[in-house]
């Protein structure tokens, strides 16, 4: 950011008094942040039950920046310092479930069973926040798009890639005609190299968003066909191509990240083209 947009009254916009105008601030499009504050902000996007319940050092180094970022960061939105903004997070979780954290687990006296379980309550939280906000109009053009395609071509690497393998399974198992996008030898842009305007493609992928998918969908996105995305906020790169998303968050344990919540998605998703095309 530029000196003169240090500060969001320099931007044209008030100093957001809840969570939501926050989201829609970020949402816009229109504030541009260079690197350690995008990174607070997609961290905050997919994170709030973290950023209301962590001290500042706790979320700092969840996020993987040092405190004075969080404090440069709420600066910006107009609040003398983190606490102060912090309290947008903490009016927002008020009232809702916090993501399996109300209170403390017992300790369990075995290591592994106690890594099963966080990732078993990773994996909770995840699917319980499909229910909070879920946005039923794009899923709903998520699957009219994918059902009048002639071919989908399923697009995810690295961490999406268990996600999209299924996906390509899944339908290929009822009958719907696509092609998973595995880069196989290093193949993935000629595999897109024959997307037509009849064609959509079924993309998923998750911060840090540093895998050749963008690339990939940016091809699909020249070409003009139909293109539809499972993301984990409104900065990834691939928002901007598609003609729909939908916005699923993973929580994670000890570093270790749930796919539960995009594999329920996805699963609903094929579930869908296949009754739209068969109905």
């Amino acid at each position: 950011m530029g000196k003169r947009s240090r500060s969001l009254a320099a931007l044209g916009y008030t100093k957001p008094q809840t969570y939501e105008e926050l989201r829609a601030v970020l949402s816009s499009g229109t504030v541009h942040f260079p690197k350690r504050l995008r990174q607070v902000a997609i961290f905050l996007w997919q994170h709030p039950s973290d950023v209301a319940l962590g001290t500042i050092a706790q979320v700092a180094d969840q996020a993987g920046v040092q405190p004075s970022t969080l404090v440069r960061f709420a600066q910006i939105f107009g609040y003398a310092g983190f606490s102060d903004f912090q309290g947008l997070f903490k009016d927002h979780m008020k009232g809702s479930w916090p993501e399996g954290r109300s209170h403390e687990p017992a300790a369990e006296p075995n290591a592994n069973l106690h890594f099963l379980n966080g990732m078993v309550g990773a994996s909770q939280a995840s699917l319980g926040r499909i229910g909070n906000g879920f946005d039923i109009d794009s899923f709903e053009k998520m699957v009219e798009l994918l059902a009048s395609a002639e071919l989908i071509y399923v697009i995810g690497s690295k961490r999406a890639f268990p996600v999209t393998t299924y996906l390509s399974l899944t339908l290929s198992q009822q009958g719907v005609r696509n092609v998973l996008v595995d880069n196989v030898g290093s193949t993935a842009l000629d595999q897109v190299g024959c997307i037509t305007p009849r064609d959509a493609v079924l993309a998923v992928s998750f911060s840090p968003y540093n895998s050749i998918t963008p690339d990939l969908v940016a091809v699909a996105h020249e070409r003009k066909a139909r293109i539809v995305t499972i993301t984990d906020s409104t900065f990834s790169p691939l928002v901007k191509l598609s003609d729909t998303w939908l916005e699923v968050v993973e929580q994670d344990f000890a570093g270790f990240r749930s796919l539960a919540a995009s594999l329920a998605v996805g699963m609903a998703l094929a579930h869908g083209v296949v009754a739209r095309r068969t109905g």
